[in-house]
């Protein structure tokens, strides 16, 4: 069986070219064209395309909200997004929304013919410029959870990985037992922890607790 592909591009020389093209590819049947996210889920519907072409930015509808609801109206669809961006606004959201692939308008026709060929092998294709993207993002540290937390808090927080009592933690720093509480409230607020007891483990976990120079005379503020 041919794999039906649906061409969805907002200028109608684009939607010619291409279809034109891939008409005569072997095995490649383009059964329908939309200028929008709204007619092409219109043609899905209609259609039950194996492949669409996506263009990103169209008017009505964009590419990435006609993707998200594409999977959800046909989940085996394989939407190959084609378009003339490249920043990461554009990138990681039809991504995130279900696209399978990822070419540029510069791509040849071939490319783009094997492209299909491959997404409805199951295969993605994806321009290199995105899969360094990809790498890059995977690859960049997130930051943890007490980096938000003030200089004071962090002080805590080290205090109760080394088991100190709230009047112990208010002696050694010279607060009110109050505020002490008041601190380990923000902190478990901000860690999403229940109690002191996974305070003092989160703290050695992360080698927060080490015995260090405790008596600080700056005031809260962020640590970072």
């Amino acid at each position: 069986m041919p794999i039906r592909t649906l061409i969805v591009d907002d200028h109608e020389l684009v939607r010619r070219g291409l279809s034109t093209y891939l008409m005569t590819e072997e095995g490649i049947e383009v059964v329908g064209e939309a200028a929008n996210g709204k007619e092409a889920l219109a043609s899905i519907r209609k259609t039950r395309p194996d492949v669409v072409l996506m263009d990103l930015v169209m008017e009505e509808m964009d590419g990435v909200e006609a993707t998200r609801e594409a999977v959800q109206i046909h989940p085996g669809i394989r939407v190959i997004v084609l378009t003339s961006y490249i920043n990461d606004d554009k990138v990681f959201p039809v991504l995130e929304a279900g696209a399978f692939s990822y070419l540029l308008k510069t791509a040849r026709a071939e490319e783009i013919a094997a492209a299909i060929r491959s997404a409805h092998r199951g295969e993605s294709t994806l321009e290199p410029k995105v899969s360094a993207r990809l790498l890059k993002r995977v690859r960049k540290p997130q930051p943890l959870p007490h980096e938000d937390l003030t200089i004071r808090e962090g002080e805590v927080l080290r205090l109760l990985g080394q088991a100190k009592t709230n009047q112990q933690i208010a002696d050694i720093l010279m607060i009110g037992i109050k505020t002490v509480k008041t601190h380990v409230s923000n902190i478990l607020s901000k860690l999403g922890l229940e109690d002191r007891t996974q305070a003092a483990v989160y703290a050695v976990k992360h080698g927060l607790a080490e015995e260090t120079d405790l008596r600080w005379n700056s005031p809260d503020r962020p640590s970072r």
